[in-house]
């Protein structure tokens, strides 16, 4: 109850500070005119926010047919069948997609903040810049994936004292470090995937990020969550993540290259004035 009151709290505060800097705010002033619904800008803008919408579902689905899938062979399972241990993968999978979500928002939060830049230059036609940001988008992103998949690889152990669970039973402990070593093995690329998604997005490639993003969630991670276990049990759940994200970064980098050559192709006269090297005519 306390930390479902604490959400609550947290979530209004900051509902309040947010309508407090727009009252506030020095450089515009909102006006009763500017609500007003323009059916131009809306469709725009819908069309880009579905993009994020059908992704956090898609999501949402991935995650209901691991977690479904993790108690049903789990409960097959002849260590966590029994009655005193038939939580602990549950727990486990719970801890490491914690771990997973803090990657994910670092990869998050470093391509949302690309988005404007992405968006200003491509209006703009400097399709050089957009590319060499994508460029440092996506090693930065790749070394993020790359920090995390030392630390799962490497200090499993230590993740799970971090999260509380440092002085559980053997099984727990064994199944929480095989648990980060095969779930996130492929994090690297995850992170990747991520960063293409939503700089897709900020192109103004909606459809592209929408169905990248829908393969990888429903295609991949719902199917793969319902097959592999038919082969392998509990450890084919683990290894549904992997797959997902390799299978998905196979696709992601032929995108990856498509946006390239659609980025190196001549920019607008409009662009070269902007970099002061106005086209000869």
């Amino acid at each position: 109850m306390g930390a479902a009151v604490a959400t609550v709290i947290g979530q209004v505060a900051t509902a309040l500070l947010a309508l407090w800097y727009l009252a506030h705010m020095k450089l515009t002033k909102p006006a009763r005119a500017d609500f007003r619904l323009s059916r131009n800008i809306v469709c725009r803008t819908l069309m880009l926010g579905v993009t994020s919408f059908l992704s956090q579902i898609s999501l949402v689905a991935a995650m209901a047919a691991i977690n479904n899938m993790i108690r049903k062979y789990g409960a097959q399972d002849p260590v966590f069948g029994q009655t005193q241990y038939a939580q602990i993968p549950m727990a486990v999978v719970g801890i490491v997609m914690k771990f997973f979500q803090i990657v994910i928002s670092i990869v998050v939060g470093m391509a949302a903040g690309c988005i404007p830049i992405a968006g200003y230059n491509m209006g703009a036609g400097l399709k050089a810049r957009v590319r060499s940001l994508f460029t440092r988008l996506l090693v930065a992103e790749a070394a993020v994936g790359a920090v995390a998949l030392v630390i799962v690889e490497a200090f499993p152990g230590a993740l799970i004292g971090i999260f509380g669970a440092a002085n559980e039973s053997a099984y727990y402990t064994d199944f929480a470090l095989r648990s980060f070593r095969i779930y996130l093995c492929m994090v690297v690329f995850a992170c990747v995937n991520k960063a293409c998604f939503i700089f897709l997005q900020a192109m103004g490639k909606a459809a592209a990020s929408t169905m990248l993003s829908m393969v990888r969630e429903v295609v991949f991670g719902v199917g793969f969550a319902f097959l592999l276990p038919l082969f392998w049990g509990l450890d084919g759940v683990l290894y549904s993540m992997p797959v997902s994200d390799f299978l998905t970064f196979l696709i992601a980098a032929v995108l990856i290259m498509r946006t390239y050559r659609e980025l190196g192709e001549k920019e607008t006269f409009g662009a070269q004035v902007l970099r002061g090297t106005p086209k000869v005519v």
